[in-house]
């Protein structure tokens, strides 16, 4: 075999690492060209509701480059539209994602719109509940961007349907492209407004690529974005389809873009042809449970030796580490969980519970405390909070 056929699983987790872009140096003062940079590398941020911390976009950022002003994703999300650069929308999960994926994701539109796509409640707005669709699209068109509050005058008045169906109405156009996100208001509700008066003119105008064109782009920057990678790790990236995902994959396989290695305990593995290979990787970061490294759990174990699942919806008496358990990344390995909750009426962050792995290295305790330091300055909180027993 050639050296590069040959990748030990030391390498491997560099090699993800490296890609996700953890290993650099933490500029002091990270600008917007920073923060562009970590979304061109991991290629989108997924959006969750839970707040217990700071909402889950945020976090990948501060994860790599430190304590930016989180004020520059709101401008590249939600600003003027001269500033923006993401889009919201099904990529992963819900997620920001840069406009020039916008082309790449029709597909999806189309499913959505035929009623191939989105939740199952939502599906039969592509068909018999069309009309009525069509009438909260229509209207948004003639008064502007609305979110579903703003159609509460509308409950109870004849003709019109239960509000639960308006909510399911906007997220069934929202899958088929025909609305997407305005601005978000300061509970996070989201305002729709019509993709021509969000995004710009010189992305909707591009071409619609054909389905197999647009699965092999979404392919090769998910391989970009994992640097080595199983299959199934390359597909669930975008979320893509396994039929179309794997011929993707076998015709850039077959270009040379994605090389097949051979990594101790992996079934197969995919390496990025342009990924790096560094000799070391020196990062310290506490990773959100929806942090790209991290959501896929098996890759996680695999590559960390690291077996991580989110407690949220467990019961409190059945958790094992916590609600909202952070993995904290120390050199080239996971070696702490930490249970973070922001205390915002008192300034504090309340660190409730830490778990260190048992081959965590001595000095990785040090390393955490002032990684929530850095984390409780970031959110504007004057103190951390520690768990009894710690020292």
């Amino acid at each position: 075999m050639s050296r590069l056929d040959r990748i030990s699983m030391a390498e491997a987790r560099r090699i993800a690492l490296a890609a996700q872009g953890f290993g650099g140096t933490r500029s002091a003062n990270p600008t917007s060209a920073s923060l562009r940079r970590v979304l061109d590398r991991v290629q989108l941020h997924q959006i969750d509701s839970v707040n217990v911390l700071a909402r889950a976009h945020y976090l990948p950022a501060f994860s790599r480059l430190g304590a930016y002003d989180r004020s520059l994703l709101d401008k590249l999300a939600w600003g003027p539209k001269r500033q923006r650069k993401l889009f919201e929308y099904w990529a992963h999960e819900a997620s920001l994602v840069p406009f020039e994926i916008q082309p790449l994701l029709r597909w999806r539109m189309a499913q959505a719109d035929r009623g191939e796509a989105g939740w199952t409640s939502m599906r039969r707005f592509a068909r018999e509940h069309r009309a009525e669709a069509m009438a909260v699209l229509q209207r948004i068109r003639e008064e502007g961007p609305l979110s579903v509050s703003d159609f509460d005058a509308h409950k109870g008045r004849p003709g019109w349907w239960e509000w639960s169906g308006t909510k399911r109405a906007l997220e069934w156009l929202f899958w088929a492209g025909h609305l997407t996100t305005a601005t978000r208001r300061g509970n996070f509700q989201r305002v729709y407004d019509l993709p021509e008066r969000v995004l710009p003119a010189s992305i909707l105008d591009q071409p619609t690529p054909s389905e197999a064109d647009a699965h092999r782009a979404l392919i090769e920057r998910a391989a970009r974005a994992h640097g080595i990678a199983t299959d199934r790790e390359l597909r669930d990236y975008f979320r893509q389809p396994p039929g179309p995902a794997q011929e993707a994959i076998s015709s850039l396989a077959e270009e040379g873009v994605l090389l097949p290695v051979s990594v101790p305990g992996w079934r197969h593995a995919w390496l990025y042809r342009d990924a790096r290979r560094p000799r070391r990787i020196n990062a310290t970061a506490l990773l959100a449970p929806f942090d790209p490294l991290v959501w896929e759990r098996d890759r996680a174990e695999r590559l960390f030796g690291f077996r991580y699942r989110i407690e949220i919806y467990v019961p409190a008496d059945k958790r094992q580490y916590g609600y909202y358990v952070l993995p904290f990344l120390f050199g080239d390995r996971l070696v702490a969980r930490v249970d973070l909750k922001a205390d915002r009426p008192n300034a504090r962050l309340l660190v409730q519970s830490v778990h260190f792995e048992e081959d965590a290295p001595d000095e990785s305790r040090d390393a955490l405390s002032g990684e929530l330091e850095k984390m409780a300055a970031w959110l504007g909180l004057e103190e951390v909070s520690l768990p009894s027993g710690w020292s």
